[in-house]
């Protein structure tokens, strides 16, 4: 039928301008996906196309990425006010709305890309996963091997204040016996590794991934040091006990007991008999289960659900944000960094609001919040059941993490128990927040297994 014997109403021509301007929507839409979903890194190509070769690697986001992320922050859809005074709601929206305003205006991603490439950062492949790492080796003879792994929501920035004091101890006061040779990888799903395309990456093979890498760097002996998850897979390497790995360091130690893990999913109060160290404990842990699991358990059973962390970086900040406890440990400091001042008592420490979206937006331009979830699903919550491990092992406790880990409760997870020790200050993301105690404490701890 033409429009010469039925002309167009006003409705239909609305209609058919509407369609038009749908289409042509979903053009530009497609076109701005295909622009800013380019790499965001580049490596170097192996002779012989061998991908397990230790190839170089440098970070350069194309410009489309930024600008698309500074829109969409500016044109989020916000909730309504929290209907609360506090945080017992969530991630309050007047944070949210402070740190969208300067992510969109004053943050510049640049200089965290700038910090990236004056590290020497590395690809290879492991067991078909490209795993990026960077790789600091130190100026001392006889420094010690150390793979350090971070936790969720961190990533290798976490690492950044840490590797100066690590790998060049000299210049903070320490002992040049004290050096640290630094290997840092991206966990699988996180940051510039790879995202892993079938099931099977937790943290029993990330943990024989990191031994590969060691060895393909060409230390035959070495140690682990991890928190958060980086403390999970260190754990899991202690236990897997393998010839090269002289021992671990841990700032979130598996201590619980089989009876206590019990009473804990039961609900039940403290069971008799247990110390003052213990009871306490017990107290946090308890207090934890309840109101601090949603976004783990989340993760752990239906990773693939969280799509609006692929689609808003507000969901994003948010989600990363949370840990169930925002003015409390262990997600505190980070309230802290985001507000730029103390919030509720708790220091954010050496962390700056900076540090936070650094990361934040590593998550972003990688597109990781989804596969990095998968690692808890891939974890089935095994994290503080006690480790059993019987390789020389080293744990700093922190007052501020999710409990403090009895001495009792960690003679008996580490059998080799060769550091111990409850320190006065800094939190879950010690590495962020005590940069200096955090690399005093580390080499400490692994001090006994120098020779």
């Amino acid at each position: 039928m033409s429009d010469d014997i039925f002309p167009p109403s006003p409705s239909r021509r609305r209609f058919v301008g509407v369609a038009a301007a749908t289409i042509a929507a979903g053009s530009l839409s497609q076109l701005a996906f295909a622009e800013t979903n380019q790499l965001i890194f580049s490596v170097s190509k192996p002779a012989g196309g061998d991908k397990t070769a230790i190839r170089p690697l440098r970070v350069h986001v194309p410009e489309a990425q930024l600008t698309d992320l500074r829109r969409r922050i500016k044109t989020t859809r916000w909730p309504d006010k929290e209907t609360v005074t506090d945080d017992s709601q969530g991630v309050p929206l007047a944070m949210m709305q402070e740190l969208a305003r300067h992510w969109s205006t004053d943050y510049d991603w640049r200089k965290c890309e700038a910090k990236l490439n004056a590290l020497p950062n590395f690809m290879t492949e492991i067991d078909g996963l490209d795993i990026h790492f960077i790789h600091v080796r130190s100026k001392h003879e006889n420094a010690m091997p150390l793979v350090v792994t971070h936790g969720w929501p961190g990533s290798v920035i976490e690492q950044f204040k840490i590797i100066d004091p690590l790998t060049n101890p000299t210049a903070y006061g320490a002992s040049a016996s004290d050096a640290f040779h630094l290997v840092i990888p991206s966990l699988p799903g996180y940051g510039l590794s790879g995202k892993p395309t079938g099931t099977g990456w937790g943290p029993e093979r990330t943990a024989r991934a990191w031994v590969t890498l060691m060895k393909r760097l060409g230390y035959d002996k070495f140690a682990a040091q991890g928190g958060d998850l980086g403390g999970v897979v260190a754990n899991v390497m202690g236990k897997q006990a393998p010839p090269e790995l002289l021992g671990i360091h841990v700032n979130f130690p598996a201590t619980i007991p089989a009876d206590i893990a019990k009473a804990l999913q039961a609900g039940d109060p403290p069971p008799a008999g247990l110390n003052d160290e213990e009871k306490h404990a017990y107290e946090q842990l308890s207090s934890a289960a309840k109101k601090r699991r949603a976004y783990a358990l989340e993760m752990g059973t239906r990773p693939q659900t969280l799509y609006g962390l692929s689609d808003s970086p507000i969901g994003l900040a948010g989600w990363l944000l949370d840990h169930g406890d925002g003015y409390t440990q262990p997600a505190a400091a980070l309230t802290s960094a985001v507000f730029g001042r103390t919030v509720n008592g708790e220091s954010s420490g050496a962390m700056t609001r900076d540090d936070v979206l650094d990361d934040i937006t590593l998550y972003w331009l990688t597109n990781t919040g989804v596969s990095s979830a998968r690692f808890y699903w891939e974890s089935h919550f095994n994290f503080l059941a006690a480790a059993d491990v019987s390789v020389p092992a080293a744990v700093s406790v922190f007052p501020r993490e999710n409990y403090q880990a009895p001495r009792s409760w960690t003679e008996r997870a580490y059998h080799n128990l060769i550091w111990y020790n409850r320190l006065d200050k800094g939190g879950h993301f010690a590495a962020w927040e005590e940069p200096q105690l955090f690399a005093e404490e580390v080499r400490a701890g692994l001090r006994p297994l120098r020779k």
